[in-house]
């Protein structure tokens, strides 16, 4: 088939409109907007002990449903397990400052740990109904890390300066910390005083300002300093990005 040239096209186009101009509409596509998300904490155990993760899910008001669904679902991250059994259906709403859970399956203490730990990272949230008994966090200091950091969370980007919370239970209600570079230079170090300590878990926010030569991964960690002979105990490391 003879095809013809595109000014021969254009003016049989103009003789078949009378000579008018012809407006051709191209259709634009649809591109679909990506779904807002969110980062919500899921609490799994490290070395038997309540550990933060950061997951991202869709933006949500029911943040407690979607926490647990996380949870549920386990993690990969290494060096960390999962005590709550996988269940396919559960029930969580809110009231006031309480929020209910009813997981049809049973849990163990440390289960029991992670789901109340994930359901009160709320600032309005103070107890959790789990399968009809009411728990709060100071019911699993015995599952607690002496120095429990939740923010920042693994993996996170930090710039200065990095801010950091998270509760403690420490001798005098003090611990130190150390943020490490990508080289492994300690970029930051100072000691932190926590709301109570000594028997008492308590609350601490700080902020540690830094200058980095280059990006890339680092971590931050925290130590009580012992009394007894001066080396460091109760240590938790962060696993963080440096950024620039």
């Amino acid at each position: 088939m003879r095809r013809l040239p595109l000014f021969a096209l254009v003016a049989l186009l103009l003789i078949g409109c009378g000579g008018r101009p012809v407006t051709v509409t191209t259709p634009t596509a649809t591109v679909a907007k990506p779904p807002q998300t969110i980062t919500l904490r899921a609490y799994f155990l490290r070395d038997g002990k309540v550990a933060p993760v950061g997951v991202v899910v869709r933006k949500t008001p029911a943040v407690a449903a979607a926490a647990t669904s996380a949870l549920v679902a386990g993690t990969n991250e290494p060096g960390l397990t999962n005590a709550v059994p996988a269940t396919k259906s559960f029930q969580v709403s809110s009231a006031g400052d309480t929020v209910t859970a009813n997981l049809p399956v049973e849990l163990s203490h440390e289960a029991l740990a992670q789901v109340v730990y994930t359901l009160t990272q709320f600032p309005n949230i103070h107890t959790a109904v789990v399968n009809g008994t009411s728990y709060t966090r100071a019911d699993f200091e015995d599952v607690t890390p002496t120095i429990l950091v939740e923010s920042p969370l693994p993996e996170e980007t930090v710039r200065s300066p990095l801010h950091a919370i998270g509760t403690a239970n420490t001798f005098e209600a003090t611990f130190d910390y150390d943020l490490v570079g990508p080289d492994g230079t300690v970029l930051a170090h100072h000691f932190v005083t926590a709301t109570s300590g000594s028997g008492t878990r308590g609350t601490f926010d700080f902020a540690a300002q830094f200058t980095a030569a280059q990006s890339g991964p680092g971590k931050l960690v925290v130590y009580e300093i012992s009394a007894a002979n001066g080396s460091r105990i109760h240590q938790v490391e962060v696993p963080v990005r440096i950024g620039s």
